[in-house]
């Protein structure tokens, strides 16, 4: 019994030490730097809580989905039609290796993000953008962070 418990809590430090947070106010400056207050008409509060919805603020979250595609990184971009991970097919509309949306610099990811925020839907191609942001007051996402 000790040595389950042991391997137990092994597992779980490694699951911990594999997850990349960011806080919620350094990305909001990433966010903000990179031109995304009121991109398409969403503000930063939409972006961040898309994000938390989606990773919890997880830079390096992937999840398999049921049909064999994955979501990568921190607003959990899927594999089937936005990026190449070289296991299932694609349509890789943004012309990115799934790899890269997990960057620390965000770069790739909130690219690819603009892109899929510009097409049809915006912001409710994510569902749960849709269930836990769209139409609710989300301006305490920026509390305590400074742009400036």
């Amino acid at each position: 019994m000790p040595s389950l418990l042991l391997v137990s809590l092994a597992s779980c430090l490694l699951a911990i030490k594999q997850a990349s947070p960011i806080s919620r106010c350094d990305l909001a400056k990433v966010l903000h730097e990179e031109d995304l207050d009121g991109f398409e008409g969403y503000s930063l509060s939409d972006w961040l809580c898309l994000a938390f919805v989606e990773s919890a603020f997880n830079i390096t979250k992937v999840d398999e989905n049921t049909d064999g595609s994955f979501d990568y990184g921190i607003f959990q971009i899927n594999s089937h039609y936005w990026c190449n991970d070289y296991q299932s097919h694609t349509e890789n509309i943004c012309h990115v290796d799934c790899q890269e949306l997990l960057s620390p610099n965000l770069l790739s990811i909130i690219n690819c993000a603009k892109k899929i925020v510009s097409g049809a839907g915006g912001m409710k191609n994510w569902v749960k953008w849709r269930l836990h942001c769209a139409g609710r007051p989300l301006s305490y996402w920026m509390t305590g962070c400074h742009l400036g």
